[in-house]
Order: structure tokens, then C-alpha cells, then sequence
């Protein structure tokens, strides 16, 4: 939100104070408070009638430091607030010297020199990351009277901000506004359906805002050297992440926040879905189950969307008689021929369904001031929200979906959660302007610990569309209603690296796209897209995406990238383990992997899954793709071309291939079943090495399908004309060198290390 006229101006009625001084500090051993007069105070009348504001300083966490800024205290604060279950109690130190007082937590430290205007620095390893300067906090009332606290953080020459969740906007929010506000806007506009109050800069330091309610950013875009933030409160509350990697941003971030659940491997495989508002029934669920098998592409787990239950009875986890005459008999049907089963959900209740008036009658449902139900007829008629700040109803919801648990569904697609009403009053009394956006946590949290708890830990699975800071401990989530064209496939890659840089480790899209019908060409070209994705899943909104209604072509394209995901199934599934572990995404910003790059700064076009494969989706009708190669010789994984960066290229290819480039000195692990998503990966496993410089070493561990863990590990090492390799497998194994074609050698099972010539 913009309160400045210009630099030195006001916008009419607007009032902003901010910190001037440091009055006084109270410190103990942790922690530091620092009371800032909005004026200098020269002599005793200057402390009347004026706001003193008081700036509480401490460490959650080595490396992250917390400020809250409070104007008036008195303000009741109902909730709901983030949970951060990584805050230890007592992590920084403070040090005093003079004037000056220092907050140290790890590397990161935070000064104050109090014979000095107002400044907080932030310095690590000798460097000053940012600092908050004389308009950097304080609070602002609007000509309406609302009251706003206010942040600024100092942007450095040449310094990039990226994050604030899965947004479509340039990839780099330098000069945008930015309102973290969930809304249900497609994926064509600034709205955004996951809105996280988390950036990180290009300088070594995130910053995360922990107000759940609606942040607004001007991000260089109204002061343009400072990042600003402000919430409609009397307090304001923000933590600074150093890395100095990005990497290691994120990790810090996701251990406060929460990291990301393991989801199970057998979601790596191809999903298909009914679409939305087509035709479907058994018989047309069965012809698209059966028409991938009688053309050679294998299918993981079939969704079912929106129709499965009533038209106008939405959401009632009733199936349809008509449509679904016998519901338990298709889904055991469904799962004999090896599908896992996906059902759409919303947490919305029509009117029309019989759990309106039961949810009604028991206090389940949201509702107004003065006691009625919230109702309203977008989306379903007399929808009403089900209320999961009580328990009861809670426990009421997640009753329902059990039920369909026992009948066969595996998983949910837990869609909507933004348009949520501020003029109701909550069960628990939490704020309305908060729950806003914290309402997709309770909705996904519910739904995907009943699933952990019916299913067991390591296969609870959802597809969600709305997400807060702390989601990502719910995966997985996907890009929501985007167009079927080349530019809403660019705009949701943009989305996704933007929530990849958000804390988020797992991220898929619709293939095809969601609304109207693709091009053939668009159509394949996204199925190379999202079968390079960590989740893929082939869904439209008015038409169907079989890959046979897109021609001959599109099948084999489909058939093609599908038993290429399932033989990188045990590499997807390690960086799975890693973004578990870590909060390092499966799909990774360039600029995550090559931050010392300033060519892999701005890229919004092309991505690493996980850490060795360059993935450079093609966006033109003719097979034109321009990307950049960092620096070493890349390998094309479908191809075994080779190109040497760092430089840009530009290349054109069908539809059966696309840049996907191999990291130079690594190993890509690739199974031996190529029909199946989950398999016993290391037998038979092969070891395709490329580019392996002389002296280069590297370990490939082959991870366990049913979870974290590890069934085989490879350690190769090349000395010259010589490639050596140990390990602990006993099970068969090949290693492949000089691309697809190279040289193939087996080595029998119980081979503990092996010695094999490396063409130089």
C-alpha cells in the first residue's frame, strides 16, 4: 500500500510517524527491547504528547533474527497466528558496548547504535545484508482512520527480490505491489491463490512478515531503494533468514515454518483426471482408463472431479446414483488394475445438501454477526463454509471424507479456500481479517492429517490450489485455473519457481491447461513440461485431455515422457527426500542452484529438477527454445548432444525431445522398470555418468520407495582414462557412459566395486 506522494509528500489525509531515536534499551541475555521516540527528543518536553514505540529484538533460530514493532499493546490480538514449530526459546545473544547493543544469532547480527538517528543493520560475515533506516518503522493512519504498521527494509545496487508464494507476475518483484490476499483469480492476473509473506533477496537474507491477515508490499516500487510492508494492526512482526546461499534461506525458513511432508512415490506417476464439466460416468472413467492401456501409457491414479457428487449439492461426499450407480464396485475395479483413486473436495456446503441443515443445526457453519449462516450463491447456490476453527466440525468434515477412505479413495484434491468472507464471526473468535488467509491452513491441515492417520505416515497425499506460510507441510500443491496456451504454460512456470522460492517443495500444473481446449502442439509441448514436473497431472476444465483427442503424435509424446519420469523415479524421488529434509524444492529457480551467476539472475523460462537436470520447457508453436547454459558441458539427457557454457543457445526440436541437460560430473540414476513409478530401483539400476571431468567424484544414493531412506549407494570417482565405483548394492547393476547410446556395462549382483574405461 502507497502512503507517500512523491518523496517528500504525503497522499491526502494520510498521517505516517516513524522511530527517530533510540530512547532507551532494555536487554538480558537473549533479547533486547528498544523504546524509539517518533521525534528527537532535546529536552524533557519532547517525551509529552507523543507516541513512543516499542521494538522488541530475539532469535527464534541461529541465523534468524525476529523484530515486533508495537505501537498501542492494549489491542486484543484473537488470532489466528502461524505456527512456527522450529522457534527455539533463548537461540540469540546480545552483547553491550557503549551505545551500541548487538543481537547476534549465529552469523547474523543485528546493530544499534543509540547515539545515532534511528538504524537497525543487519550484517553477516563482515557485510552489511540491510538495514532499517529513518522511515523504516513506524505506523501510518490513511484518511480513513485505519492504522497501519509499517517496515522497511534497504534494497543494495543491484539487489532482486524474489517469492511472496506462487504469483504470475514477473518472476522478479522488483517494482510490483504485492498484496498477500488469497483470491481466486486464475493465472493471468497479480491475484494469486497462495499468498506467503516470505521474500528473499539475491544478497544472502529472506525476510518473512508473521502476520497471517493481508500484507501489502511496494517492493522498490514506491520508495524504490527499500522493500516495504505493511499490515492494518497495532503490532507488526518480521524475521530476517540469512543464508548466505538461497538454498540455505529456505532451509532456515522451512525449519521455523515447517517442512514439507514426504509424499508418496507412487504420486511421481501420471495422473487423469474426468475434467471438470464434461461428460463423465463409469463407462467414460473406464474408456480413458482403458484407452491408456491399449496404447502402452501407463497410469498411476485417475481423479475424479467436481460431478462425482450431485450438481448442486456440492459439497455432500454423496456419489451420484446416476452417474456412479455403484461407487465401492468402480473404485475396487479402478485399484485391480494398479490405480491409486483421487477425489475432488471443496470445503464448501450448498444448500441444497443434506449436510446444510445438519452442519446448520450443530454450529458447523460459519456465520454472521448476528447468528445467521454466511451464505451467498457464488460458485453454489446458498453455499455456506464449514468452520474448522471448531474442533467439532472439524471432526464432522474429516467424518465424511473417512468414509469415502473406506470405499476406496486414496486422495483428495482439497480445491478453493480463497474466497473467504470478512463480515463473520468465527467458533474460536479468531480475527475475520486473519482467517482470510489462514483458512486454507486449517482446511488442508485437517484434511491431510486425517489422511496420515487412515493411510499412515509417508502416504498422505493431497492436490491442493490454496496455500499460507506453513503449507508446504501439506503437499502437494498445483497451479490452479490457467488458460491453454503458450503463455499460461510460461505463466505457470513462473507461479511454480516463485512458490519453489517460497518454501514449497512440491508443485505440479494442469496439462493442457485448465480452461478451453489446446492446440495439439500446446498439448504435447505441456505434457514434456509436466511430466519434467514433480507431480503430473492431465486435466481440463470443458474438454477432456486424453492424449489420443490431440492426435496420434500426442500419444506417443504422452507414452514417451511418461516411461522416462518412471525410469527417473528413484532421482525424483531422492530430491523428493532432500525437499523433506531440507525445504530445498524438487523444482529449483536457476538462481537457487547458480546464485553466483548473474545470467541466472532473472530466469523464468527454464528450470533445474532437482539438482542436476536443466529442464527447458519448449513455448512456440515451432520448436524454437532460447535458454541459458551455466557454466561446464551439459549433456542432453534424450539426445547425448553436448553444449558448453556459460552462453545462451538457441535450438529447435520436435515434439519427442526438448533441452533437458545433465549437469556436468554428475550421475543420473535411472531404473530399469520404465512401467511403474514405484519399483525395486536398484536392481538393475542404471548409472548414466556424463561429462565426468578427470578427478571428479561423486555419490549417487538410491533411495527407498516407501519412504525416507536409502536401499543402495554408488561412489564413482574417475582418474584419468579409468572410472572406479563401490557399493553397497547387491543388487545387479549397469553404468552407461557417452550419452543413450554409449557404452552399456553390467555388473552382476553382490559387485561390491568396479573399475571401467571413461572415454577421454
Amino acid at each position: 500500500m502507497k502512503f507517500t506522494d512523491g518523496y517528500w509528500l504525503m497522499r491526502p489525509g494520510v498521517v505516517a510517524l516513524y522511530a527517530a531515536e533510540v530512547a532507551d534499551i532494555r536487554a538480558d541475555e537473549h533479547r533486547m527491547t528498544l523504546y524509539a521516540p517518533v521525534k528527537h527528543v532535546r529536552g524533557r518536553g519532547d517525551t509529552l504528547n507523543s507516541p513512543l514505540l516499542t521494538v522488541e529484538c530475539w532469535s527464534p533460530a541461529e541465523g534468524v533474527i525476529g523484530v515486533r514493532t508495537t505501537h498501542h499493546a492494549g489491542t486484543p490480538d484473537p488470532g489466528p497466528h502461524f505456527a512456527l514449530p522450529g522457534a527455539e526459546p533463548g537461540a540469540g545473544k546480545v552483547r553491550r558496548d557503549g551505545a551500541v547493543t548487538e543481537l547476534s544469532a549465529g552469523d547474523l547480527t543485528l546493530r544499534v547504535d543509540a547515539s545515532q538517528p534511528w538504524n537497525l543493520e543487519f550484517t553477516a560475515e563482515r557485510r552489511t545484508l540491510t538495514t532499517v533506516g529513518e522511515r523504516g518503522t513506524g505506523f501510518v493512519t490513511d484518511a480513513a482512520g485505519s492504522h497501519h504498521m509499517l517496515g522497511q527494509l534497504s534494497l543494495g545496487v543491484g539487489e532482486l527480490v524474489y517469492g511472496l508464494g506462487e504469483r504470475f507476475t514477473p518472476f522478479v518483484r522488483n517494482g510490483q505491489t504485492v498484496d498477500i490476499w488469497q483470491a481466486d483469480g486464475g493465472t493471468s492476473s497479480e491475484q494469486a491463490y497462495k499468498n506467503i509473506p516470505f521474500h528473499l533477496t539475491n544478497q544472502g537474507y529472506g525476510v518473512f512478515v508473521n502476520h497471517p491477515g493481508k500484507v501489502s508490499y511496494e517492493i522498490g516500487s514506491e520508495s524504490v531503494g527499500q522493500v516495504q510492508f505493511s499490515v492494518e494492526d497495532q503490532t507488526l512482526e518480521y524475521f530476517v533468514v540469512h543464508g548466505p546461499t538461497p538454498k540455505q534461506i529456505l532451509e532456515r525458513y522451512t525449519a521455523l515454518t515447517g517442512r514439507p511432508a514426504l509424499p508418496p512415490a507412487w504420486a511421481l506417476g501420471l495422473w487423469l483426471t474426468t475434467s471438470f464439466t464434461t461428460d463423465y460416468d463409469e463407462a467414460t472413467v473406464n474408456r480413458f482408463v482403458g484407452g491408456m492401456a491399449e496404447r502402452g501409457i501407463p497410469l498411476s491414479v485417475f481423479h475424479l472431479d467436481c460431478f462425482w457428487m450431485r450438481e448442486y449439492q456440492w459439497s455432500d461426499f454423496a456419489w451420484d446414483p446416476e452417474t456412479f450407480p455403484d461407487p465401492a464396485g468402480m473404485l475396487a475395479r479402478l485399484k485391480e488394475q494398479g490405480l491409486r483413486i483421487s477425489a475432488w473436495i471443496n470445503p464448501y456446503v450448498a444448500q441444497k445438501s443434506a449436510l446444510f441443515a445438519e452442519g446448520m443445526r450443530e454450529g458447523y457453519l460459519v456465520r454472521r454477526a448476528d447468528g445467521s449462516v454466511w451464505q451467498w450463491d457464488l460458485w453454489q447456490p446458498g453455499m455456506a463454509l464449514v468452520d474448522f476453527t471448531n474442533p467439532a466440525a472439524r471432526d464432522w468434515y474429516t467424518g465424511k471424507l473417512r468414509a469415502l477412505l473406506a470405499q476406496g479413495v486414496d486422495c483428495f484434491k482439497t480445491d478453493f479456500g480463497e474466497r473467504i468472507p470478512t463480515d463473520v464471526v468465527w467458533h474460536d473468535g479468531s480475527d475475520p481479517q486473519r482467517m482470510h488467509n489462514y483458512y486454507t491452513q486449517l482446511y488442508n491441515e485437517a484434511v491431510f492429517e486425517l489422511l496420515r492417520e487412515e493411510r499412515g505416515e509417508g502416504e498422505a497425499l493431497l492436490f491442493a490450489r490454496s496455500a499460507t506460510a506453513g503449507g508446504q507441510q501439506y503437499p502437494v500443491h498445483w497451479g490452479g485455473d490457467c488458460e491453454s496456451h503458450f503463455n499460461a504454460m510460461a505463466e505457470s512456470l513462473r507461479g511454480g519457481l516463485s512458490l519453489g522460492l517460497s518454501g514449497f517443495g512440491f508443485w505440479s500444473h494442469d496439462i493442457g491447461g485448465f480452461e478451453g481446449t489446446p492446440s495439439p502442439a500446446v498439448f504435447k509441448r505441456w505434457v514434456q513440461f509436466g511430466l519434467l514436473s514433480s507431480h503430473s497431472r492431465l486435466h481440463g476444465s470443458k474438454s477432456y485431455r486424453v492424449p489420443w483427442d490431440y492426435g496420434d503424435e500426442a500419444v506417443d509424446v504422452t507414452r514417451e515422457f511418461t516411461l522416462l519420469k518412471h525410469r527417473l523415479a528413484p532421482y525424483l524421488q531422492r530430491a523428493a527426500q532432500q525437499a523433506h529434509t531440507t525445504g530445498i524444492p524438487v523444482m529449483r529457480a536457476m538462481v537457487l542452484e547458480f546464485p553466483d551467476d548473474p545470467a541466472a539472475a532473472t530466469l523464468d523460462r527454464q528450470y533445474l529438477l532437482g539438482g542436476d537436470l536443466l529442464v527447458a520447457p519448449v513455448l512456440s508453436d515451432d520448436g524454437t527454445v532460447e535458454y541459458y547454459v551455466p557454466e561446464g558441458t551439459w549433456t542432453n539427457l534424450l539426445t547425448g548432444e553436448q553444449v558448453t557454457g556459460p552462453r545462451w543457445t538457441k535450438e529447435q526440436h520436435g515434439f519427442h525431445t526438448l533441452p533437458l541437460l545433465v549437469r556436468p560430473d554428475s550421475v543420473i540414476p535411472l531404473a530399469a522398470d520404465d512401467q511403474h513409478p514405484v519399483s525395486a530401483w536398484a536392481d538393475g539400476v542404471e548409472l548414466r555418468v556424463h561429462a565426468f571431468a578427470d578427478g571428479a567424484e561423486r555419490t549417487v544414493v538410491i533411495p527407498r520407495s516407501d519412504g525416507p531412506g536409502e536401499s543402495a549407494r554408488f561412489h564413482l570417482r574417475r582418474s584419468g582414462d579409468r572410472l572406479h565405483v563401490t557399493t553397497d548394492s547387491l543388487r545387479p547393476w549397469h553404468l552407461r557412459t557417452g550419452g543413450p547410446d554409449g557404452t552399456l556395462h553390467t555388473c552382476p549382483a553382490g559387485t561390491p566395486q568396479a573399475d571401467f574405461p571413461y572415454p577421454v
